[in-house]
């Protein structure tokens, strides 16, 4: 009776070394990434195109989104317009918190998007992710817009030791080499082969990764296990992109501390 009780120990200590191992295997291997934003994040699903590109390559990224159209950053602090980020930061956990501000307010309101962005850092980090900045991009009418997004952006990103993924930039870049592809669904929002772009760069920046060989198809699953195409692109097209991106300086990860 005593041996059995022995073995009974000795066989839940293994089942429970067992199990822990895996837990903490499954946290390592898995990137759970909030994209806090507007419609310029929800146009094509782009959080969900980042995980299908990531599935694609044998890499698992969980993505979640709290986007309203038309919010800034302070309207996602103080819960207006309908936003839930802090309530969402409180009640999950997450790798990175993936920010942009409203198409024109980090020129049109520099003071608060400073403001605002530096009290999210600091609140993203206590809840033990990083911030993230995701570097918007010019109006297809106004390309001059450009220099001031990055610049704001940059400034925010040093200030608060933290990364930007440069999307406005990448976007100027294709602007200029490939004039005839249509990046734009209209004068701001990105089309999908903007936002298959904008995939491309968060894939590289989360997993340090080349794109190649992501396909030119994505998609999902509904919640009945149904396939749903989120993404079509020309093979030609996404190889252009691709090299683009994988050519491209992206933001490197580093810490809080340094």
């Amino acid at each position: 009776m005593i041996q059995l009780i022995k073995r009974q120990k000795i066989w839940l200590l293994i089942v429970l070394v067992t199990w822990t191992s895996f837990v903490h295997a499954q946290k390592k291997d898995t990137l759970r990434v909030l994209f806090v934003g507007n419609s310029f994040t929800y146009f094509f699903n782009l959080p969900q195109v980042v995980s299908s590109m990531a599935e694609t390559q044998g890499q698992v990224i969980i993505t979640r989104q709290s986007t309203v159209g038309g919010s800034n950053l302070e309207q996602h602090w103080k819960g207006e317009k309908g936003t839930k980020t802090r309530e969402i930061l409180d009640n999950g956990q997450w790798d990175y918190v993936v920010f942009n501000n409203h198409s024109s307010s980090a020129i049109d309101t520099p003071e608060s998007f400073m403001d605002y962005g530096q009290k999210f850092a600091k609140l993203v980090r206590q809840k033990g992710a990083e911030p993230v900045w995701m570097m918007t991009w010019a109006y297809k009418s106004n390309p001059l817009m450009q220099d001031a997004i990055t610049e704001a952006y940059k400034k925010l990103a040093s200030i608060t030791k933290s990364d930007y993924v440069p999307c406005g930039p990448l976007y100027a870049s294709v602007r200029s080499l490939r004039p005839d592809m249509e990046l734009f669904h209209d004068d701001k929002h990105p089309s999908s082969n903007g936002t298959y772009l904008l995939g491309l760069a968060f894939y590289k920046y989360f997993f340090g990764l080349e794109t190649n060989g992501i396909p030119e198809r994505l998609t999902t699953t509904d919640i009945d296990g149904e396939k749903l195409y989120l993404i079509f692109m020309t093979p030609s097209d996404a190889d252009f992109l691709q090299k683009l991106v994988d050519d491209f300086t992206i933001s490197e990860r580093r810490s809080a501390d340094e």
